[in-house]
């Protein structure tokens, strides 16, 4: 089975062709189209200026995915596109497209939730993996903890309160002078500073719960700068990254094992942009070491947003029976 997957919920651009046959699947092709230099000047995502980029590109690189997959339409058997969560202009461009295209050439629609999506990029490089497991997706615009009872049946047991993780990355990083998007070169200095310069506040939400508060611990960071820059003491940048990332994996770790207690699992998925994330990997793979749990963690090249993560949960949505008519609209949020 082919499926066409198109994925617009911010500020990339993707097309996809994913070709499944039983526990087989296989990335034919998988485009994005970048927008970060557009959005750089600004230091963060303009949804407007977004859903612009979009409509400029989603034409060329849906073409673009089936002509490097060896494809056309009429090899394709359904398309697959995001829905829901996102920027709702962002993602009306990409569903309407998609819309357009499947019914324009009788294909059946597919709509997929981003969020499953990211869980979903998994099932292409760890084969083995089936549910019932728990998932973390750490994104720039989520954070979540998830039981997957099946591949098409999602119940989340914890979330973060305020800002997502990669919000938080990105919000400390722009205080500090670093060029958005701010998580990557915080992942960078957090390498060569020193963890225990400063101690920041847990973003665990103290109590019987599995829920987060990054705005709290991005604040305390925040003030921190500030206060130094008000009195005119020198900061060293390394070590405000790496002790705000230990504060960000300890909170994690924290909550995960909570998680793994309260549901008995032990099987452990991580996905989402902050996945690429080198610190909270290690951190991760001590867990999974220390609680002799199973961890699968996508390629860096999956945990951004991307199409071929949208046409693999597509694919279990297509076997589950979802299809979408005209009247498909899109959500910004989950439900």
């Amino acid at each position: 089975m082919l499926i066409l997957a198109i994925e617009s919920s911010c500020d990339e651009t993707s097309a996809a062709v994913c070709e499944f046959d039983g526990d087989t699947s296989v990335i034919r092709s998988n485009i994005i189209a970048s927008q970060i230099e557009t959005h750089k000047l600004y230091g963060g995502v303009v949804p407007e200026i977004a859903s612009r980029a979009h409509c400029d590109a989603i034409s060329s690189i849906t073409y673009e995915a089936l002509e490097r997959a060896g494809v056309t339409l009429d090899d394709i058997d359904a398309v697959a596109v995001t829905s829901n969560p996102g920027l709702i202009g962002a993602l009306l461009v990409g569903v309407n497209f998609a819309k357009a295209l499947a019914f324009a050439n009788g294909k059946p629609l597919i709509p997929v939730n981003h969020i499953r999506g990211h869980i979903a990029a998994n099932y292409f490089v760890h084969p083995s993996l089936k549910p019932p497991f728990l998932a973390l997706v750490a994104s720039g615009g989520h954070t979540s903890l998830i039981k997957v009872t099946d591949y098409t049946e999602f119940e989340t047991v914890g979330r973060t309160r305020d800002d997502a993780i990669g919000e938080a990355f990105d919000k400390v990083g722009r205080v500090m002078g670093l060029p958005y998007p701010g998580g990557a070169e915080m992942d960078r200095l957090a390498s060569i500073g020193n963890s225990d310069a400063v101690k920041f506040p847990s973003a665990a939400v103290i109590g019987d719960n599995l829920d987060f508060s990054f705005s709290g611990l991005k604040t305390a960071v925040i003030n921190h700068l500030h206060n130094a820059e008000q009195k005119g003491e020198a900061y060293v940048k390394e070590d405000i990254a790496a002790s705000f990332t230990k504060a960000v994996t300890s909170s994690v770790v924290k909550k995960l094992t909570m998680a793994v207690e309260a549901t008995g699992l032990s099987d452990i998925v991580i996905a989402g942009g902050v996945a690429a994330n080198s610190h909270l990997r290690t951190a991760l793979e001590a867990l999974a070491e220390k609680r002799k749990l199973k961890l699968y963690l996508p390629p860096r090249s999956l945990c951004g947003d991307n199409a071929a993560m949208i046409g693999a949960q597509g694919y279990f949505e297509y076997l589950a029976g979802v299809r979408a008519d005209t009247s498909l609209n899109a959500k910004a949020t989950g439900k």
